[in-house]
């Protein structure tokens, strides 16, 4: 079974193609500047390592997925003799209310509900969307699986979800703590029980997706309990041009001095973080270099990440009754060798025996901690893609024309070997 994963941004497109049969990569690629001039694609074809590298115009994302089918069968670059090979497309949507508590099948219902919760994600939604009816007037017969990045966290009690406002904004206009970041903290905590060979509804772990967008999960018996990520992204650590966590009075008095709602937005999304505090830049790997050469505000930015990262894992490992296992993944995550270590420093008292040998790896699946520390360490490189792809293959197996078409097999197989016996 051939499933295309794909995830649409405003103006992006990123894609990968892959055989459940082992589930394997098969392609992957990025289209950029779709609707803008100069827009671009970059494919690659993972066996024999082919790439395609151009600027070609992309007025919309029809053409941009048109394109990319095309790519999918081309003689050179592709890995499908034809379009039939593709058994489904899974989407990625970043937000799906409280409406989407797992992945779903695409039905005009569903559409309805991700537009309906369009409010909740302004920027990213509509992308979404674009990316689905796409998919839908390019290949018609083809089914799509829609998998939001927020259902992971539908499982958090009403303690962990409420802000402390009149009860009246949540039940009139939805505001709560919703939570991102979902099917990769889903994900690396599977993987993670799957590593210590004990089921994950025995254990406690602490995921720490950690990139230029941060958030920090605190999972019990396979569910998220809390998560530092809210009613936005903006919440949580500090980021890379995001804010986290700010008094609600700093806000009002940004508005006191003339600020409107959309520059406050602007401010605590793209100017904020690392880069706000730092005022070097929103990478960690720049702002750990100017903090060598005794720049006072980069290395207080770094120490401030550390420190609130580590002050969750304290906070999650209380709210759960302690933990089993803390995870580090995603662009800072998986690459971070002295962010790691620094913070791990000092959870000794939870039961973490940090090794350092083991911790001078990029990018790998690998136990950071010692083998007999009490509470395990891992870095675990997230799969995003290969999350949606399992929820797309088992929803698809799962409807009814799926079922309806298994049965025929088997009523015909049935008939064949009796017709034999005759």
């Amino acid at each position: 079974m051939k499933i295309l994963v794909l995830n649409c941004g405003s103006s992006s497109l990123k894609y990968q193609l892959v055989d459940m049969d082992g589930e394997k990569l098969l392609a992957k690629g990025l289209v950029e500047r779709i609707g803008m001039a100069g827009s671009h694609i970059k494919h690659t074809k993972v066996a024999g390592k082919e790439k395609f590298d151009k600027d070609v115009s992309f007025p919309t994302h029809t053409e941009a997925i048109k394109f990319v089918l095309d790519m999918l069968v081309d003689k050179k670059f592709g890995v499908l003799k034809n379009l039939s090979e593709l058994s489904a497309a899974g989407h990625r949507v970043v937000h799906g209310g409280e409406d989407f508590t797992e992945s779903a099948l695409v039905t005009p219902k569903v559409l309805e509900g991700i537009r309906k919760v369009t409010p909740l994600a302004p920027l990213h939604n509509p992308a979404n969307l674009q990316g689905i009816e796409a998919v839908q007037k390019v290949l018609p017969d083809l089914p799509n699986v829609v998998v939001f990045d927020t259902s992971f966290h539908q499982t958090m009690p009403a303690t962990s979800y409420l802000y402390g406002i009149p009860y009246e904004f949540y039940k009139k206009e939805k505001i709560r703590r919703y939570g991102f970041h979902g099917t990769s903290h889903k994900y690396v905590s599977q993987r993670c029980a799957e590593l210590l060979g004990k089921p994950i509804k025995e254990l406690r772990i602490i995921t720490c997706h950690l990139g230029n967008g941060s958030s920090i999960t605190a999972v019990k018996k396979g569910k998220s309990l809390d998560t530092t990520m809210g009613y936005s992204p903006t919440a949580g650590v500090i980021m890379g041009t995001r804010s986290g966590d700010v008094d609600p009075a700093v806000l009002i008095q940004l508005a006191s001095l003339g600020y409107d709602a959309d520059k406050i937005n602007e401010i605590c999304n793209k100017k904020s973080g690392l880069l706000g505090i730092s005022g070097v830049s929103s990478d960690l790997r720049d702002v750990e270099e100017a903090a060598e050469d005794n720049n006072w505000r980069a290395e207080t930015a770094q120490n401030m990440l550390i420190y609130e990262v580590k002050k969750y894992i304290g906070a999650y490992a209380a709210a759960m009754g302690g933990v089993d296992a803390i995870v580090f993944t995603a662009g800072i995550g998986e690459n971070g060798i002295a962010f790691r270590e620094k913070v791990c420093k000092d959870l000794e008292f939870l039961g973490v025996k940090f090794d350092k040998n083991n911790n001078k790896v990029r990018g790998e699946e690998v136990l950071i901690s010692k083998k007999r520390s009490p509470v395990k360490v891992f870095v675990i490189p997230t799969n995003e893609e290969l999350m949606i792809a399992r929820d797309t293959q088992r929803l698809v197996l799962g409807s009814a024309p799926a079922k309806k078409a298994a049965a025929k097999k088997t009523t015909a197989k049935r008939t064949a070997k009796k017709t034999a016996a005759k």
